[in-house]
């Protein structure tokens, strides 16, 4: 796309208050003639951070178009406000063509600047300032540390080493800056959006005072990777807490079906110390209900919901009518699908697929015809999986495959590894196992552990004996330890033919590798729980 560029700075023709009226910034009167005249450039830098200041600062562009007709040549710090103004009113480009244009670029210059762009989302334009800055010899503050290490946790386009982190933390040490609480905080989260919880408990530790900000990061990272009782003794230490570290708390334990009971636990306690929920609170809450399949706590959370203006919100919603489902209560979730003032394509998502799952796949299917063509609602790749699921379960073959070949032919949508799992379960549930074979030796790649597993499953389902001998030892190729539901199956499969040789020969192929199958549990609702 071609960038134009602002007019050049003309050399000075110092501005004259008769000759040219500067725009006045917010809430400013023409103050009266006095003398000696303020110099321009003191006059600029003074409206200028008045519009930066301001809630509306678009305005005081106009001062720079003014500049540009007058030919007047700005001071560097003049130049820096109006780079300033650029980037608050978001245009980066005008941004930019004033950073180029600097007398002197200094290394506060860059720091707004890749501030700057690192706010709007671009990653590798802040990544590529910074390299320039170090090669123009300047060095970098705690503040470039900073917004490179902020870059390091941004889902930005650009690849970023996942070492970026200690590699800025060296730096850091190498070069003597003096650490402050948002550099520390900073290291944090960038260690701990990389995995390295270690390194982010190490910076952690190292912080005399332990800020709000830096212990919902540990909390939430410990959490990521199952480590409760890290999380727990952090949320213990910390002495003033927030809204945002009790739902890292909230969150952390609705993730996990073990835990999920505690989450309920901890929003006691914060309704008793009078902190309002926000909607990531009521978010995870939904989500440990979820996980218990415990409707009833779930509609004394809807209640309170609906006493705040969140419930109109479309994730609550959404959130509410998935919770219903996973608890088997179809009609009370679609009573939130019918009441929900918007929906998006994840909403109708979440109906499709409650009604699939809970037995439900005419209406499931009816309403995925709905979607597309009565509201124009373009189905995502799990929507796909929903509808495919629910032909599946209705046994209509026919209908799955033209369900199937829409995703590329109408949605331009690649089927993934779960959809052709989904068909080869679609065709060999209707007891068409060579075709569903057939099927998953045509993919256009090779096929994974899903797809063959969903094979494995039908052929003991119909009593295929060589199917299913196919279909598993493709299966133990692919992951010859990491299946222990698959060896069992296919050992069911030889019983049931009589093989007993054979049966106790996979037996001892399972011992001799140490695989073995984890014992099968339910989870049960109860009154008095």
């Amino acid at each position: 796309m071609k960038v134009g560029r602002l007019a050049t700075i003309r050399p000075s023709t110092l501005l004259s208050s008769q000759n040219h009226k500067l725009p006045l910034p917010p809430n400013q009167v023409v103050p009266p003639t006095q003398s000696p005249a303020p110099h321009p450039d003191t006059t600029l830098s003074s409206a200028l951070q008045s519009y930066i200041n301001s809630d509306n600062p678009s305005p005081g562009q106009k001062i720079h178009a003014h500049i540009l007709k007058s030919g007047f040549r700005p001071n560097n710090n003049v130049s820096i406000k109006l780079l300033i103004l650029h980037l608050k009113c978001g245009s980066l480009k005008y941004a930019r063509q004033m950073f180029d244009e600097l007398p002197a670029r200094t290394l506060s210059s860059y720091n707004y600047l890749i501030s700057g762009n690192l706010k709007h989302g671009e990653v590798e334009e802040s990544i590529n300032l910074v390299r320039r800055l170090v090669l123009c010899g300047e060095r970098p503050d705690g503040y470039t540390f900073s917004m490179i290490l902020k870059a390091s946790t941004c889902n930005g386009n650009v690849a970023l080493p996942s070492s970026l982190g200690r590699m800025v933390h060296a730096q850091i040490i190498k070069s003597d800056v003096e650490a402050d609480d948002v550099l520390y905080t900073a290291l944090v989260a960038s260690y701990i959006k990389n995995g390295r919880i270690g390194y982010a408990r190490s910076v952690f530790d190292m912080m005399l005072e332990k800020n709000i900000v830096c212990s919902t990061s540990m909390i939430s990272g410990y959490m990521s990777q199952g480590s409760v009782e890290d999380a727990e003794d952090i949320f213990r230490r910390t002495v003033e807490k927030d809204v945002v570290v009790f739902n890292a708390m909230i969150e952390g334990y609705s993730k996990s079906v073990g835990s999920a009971k505690k989450s309920l636990e901890v929003y006691i306690d914060m309704q008793r110390l009078n902190f309002q929920p926000n909607i990531s609170t009521f978010a995870s809450l939904i989500g440990a209900c979820s996980a218990l399949a415990a409707f009833e706590i779930g509609q004394q959370v809807q209640c309170q919901l609906m006493k705040t203006n969140l419930f109109v919100d479309i994730k609550m919603g959404s959130a509410l009518l998935d919770m219903y489902s996973k608890c088997g209560r179809v009609e009370e979730a679609r009573r939130i699908f019918d009441h929900m003032p918007q929906r998006n394509v994840f909403s109708w998502t979440s109906m499709i697929d409650g009604y699939g799952k809970n037995g439900y796949p005419d209406e499931a299917l009816e309403l995925f015809s709905i979607m597309r063509k009565e509201h124009h609602i373009k189905p995502n790749f799990v929507t796909f999986l929903s509808a495919l699921s629910a032909c599946g379960h209705a046994g209509l073959v026919d209908k799955g495959l033209d369900i199937f070949e829409s995703m590329k032919r109408d949605y331009s949508i690649k089927p993934t590894m779960e959809h052709y799992a989904c068909m080869v379960d679609l065709l060999g549930r209707a007891g068409r196992l060579h075709q569903a074979w057939e099927f998953a030796k045509g993919m256009p790649e090779r096929p994974n552990s899903g797809v063959w597993a969903a094979l494995l499953s039908s052929s003991t389902v119909h009593g295929d004996i060589e199917m299913a001998r196919i279909a598993s030892d493709e299966l133990f190729k692919l992951n010859p330890d990491s299946r222990p539901g698959a060896y069992v199956s296919f050992s069911n499969n030889l019983a049931a033919a009589g093989k007993w040789d054979s049966v106790s020969e996979l037996r001892e192929k399972m011992k001799a590798r140490g695989i073995s199958k984890d014992i099968g549990w339910s989870l049960v609702g109860s009154d008095s729980n």
